[in-house]
């Protein structure tokens, strides 16, 4: 074969090569992409928040160290059912036994010197009577000299009187002060409830929280007749939130039980994170409120600190006209298809309610998104806006923009993001069994 024979040959094969490549893509665009329809429906649809916390009881007092001293005895032990009132830690008295001992005799002392200032000053009160008395009896017998010397020894005595009297005041309150002290050595149960933390032992040091609150941490007591559930609910969620609204609690460590509860506070002030509570610097990071609910039937072995997850319900909605999540779409700027949908019981043609994001404005057209799905019509997909309400877990409340009955595309997600207005689809398999189900 010559070589403008081959040249030849190998020029015809490409030609035919494009041809067929062509030829395929054009039937295949003639098939449709293959998309999964479902027809829009009504069920019931279930708004919910979701959020992990941990289980703390209502009521609990940590008990803390006020003085500084070596334990000498710890009467309960962690897991304990207290009564109010009870003892449960003695701190070594001995130190503060000698500083009351010490307070005593020093109130003993002023008050001794009190008396003693009080009968100083009667005495000079006597005598300056009495100088007055001669004074005014025969002027010779006293003189103005003498007169002001006895006035000057009163005055000095009745200052003296109140100093003293001060005095016995300032050792009362020393000896007041010594005596709290030494019954901060000997604890009692502040209330009654269960010993759910001990954090010493016999030997050790307490010393008080001065700057940390675990620094003088004793022990804990709990009160677990009212359990909580307090978790983090982002912000985007926690406006959803209302007092009383119905919650469903599952703990970690009963895995196999669901608890109802309520909530019945949410914080109006967000939780300080470390970086934050440090110079007040603006953060990046998600802000999260704090939310109690209160278990209705709380089981009996609870324990606090136990991780648990919330599903707190916000809205309800029974047999709403609803869409799949992953249906709703955006397109920037779309204009309404005006496009005839089909109708039920007729052929009559319903044209998109514009959206605002199809007006303009001064300067160009809007370029917000528009929310919305693809309708499907003798094959062909149409962008139609929708509204939507509440979101069920997986279904969106259409409040409008189509009807029940619509066909439309629900999926795969890829497939959604990259359809074009007027796109040719067809259903995949997977479409077709959903239907066959929906009608069983």
């Amino acid at each position: 074969m010559s070589k403008r024979n081959k040249v030849l040959l190998g020029g015809g094969g490409a030609v035919l090569l494009i041809v067929l490549v062509m030829v395929s893509a054009s039937a295949k665009r003639e098939k449709g992409i293959e998309v999964r329809f479902e027809q829009v429906g009504r069920r019931d649809l279930v708004a919910a928040v979701t959020a992990s916390g941990k289980i703390q009881p209502k009521k609990k007092v940590d008990i803390s160290a006020d003085i500084t001293g070596r334990i000498t005895r710890i009467a309960v032990r962690e897991g304990d059912l207290v009564q109010k009132g009870q003892f449960l830690l003695q701190i070594d008295p001995t130190i503060y036994e000698a500083n009351l001992q010490r307070a005593n005799a020093g109130m003993s002392s002023a008050q001794a010197g009190a008396v003693q200032a009080r009968a100083s000053r009667d005495q000079a009160q006597r005598a300056l009577a009495r100088t007055k008395e001669l004074r005014e009896q025969n002027p010779n017998l006293i003189s103005q000299e003498q007169l002001e010397q006895a006035q000057t020894a009163f005055d000095i005595a009745e200052a003296n009187q109140t100093a003293a009297t001060h005095l016995v005041e300032q050792a009362r309150a020393g000896y007041q002060e010594a005596r709290d002290q030494l019954a901060k050595t000997h604890l009692v149960a502040p209330m009654a409830g269960r010993v759910t933390r001990l954090a010493v032992e016999e030997g050790e040091v307490a010393v008080p929280g001065t700057f940390s609150r675990e620094t003088g941490l004793l022990l804990t007591i709990s009160d677990l007749s009212v359990i909580q559930t307090k978790v983090q609910v982002d912000e985007t969620d926690v406006v959803r939130l209302h007092l009383g609204d119905s919650v469903e609690v599952t703990i970690d460590a009963f895995p196999d039980t669901t608890f109802v509860g309520r909530v019945t506070k949410v914080s109006n002030s967000a939780i300080l994170t470390a970086a934050s509570a440090v110079g007040g610097a603006q953060s990046d990071r998600a802000v999260d409120y704090e939310v109690e609910i209160t278990l209705s039937n709380p089981p009996t072995e609870v324990r606090p600190d136990l991780s648990a997850t919330a599903r707190i319900v916000t809205d309800t909605r029974k047999q709403a006209l609803a869409i799949p999540i992953i249906a709703l779409t955006v397109r920037e700027n779309t204009p309404v298809s005006t496009e005839q949908r089909p109708a039920r019981g007729g052929n009559t043609a319903e044209a998109a309610t514009p959206t605002r994001s199809d007006t303009s404005h001064k300067g160009g057209a809007n370029k917000k998104e528009t929310e919305g799905v693809f309708l499907v019509h003798n094959g062909v997909a149409t962008f139609h806006p929708v509204k939507v309400g509440i979101a069920g877990e997986e279904h969106f409340e259409v409040v409008d923009g189509v009807h029940q009955g619509d066909t439309i595309v629900a999926g795969p997600y890829q497939a959604i993001r990259d359809l074009k207005e007027g796109a040719r689809v067809r259903p995949s398999r997977e479409s077709g069994d959903t239907t066959s189900r929906r009608r069983s």
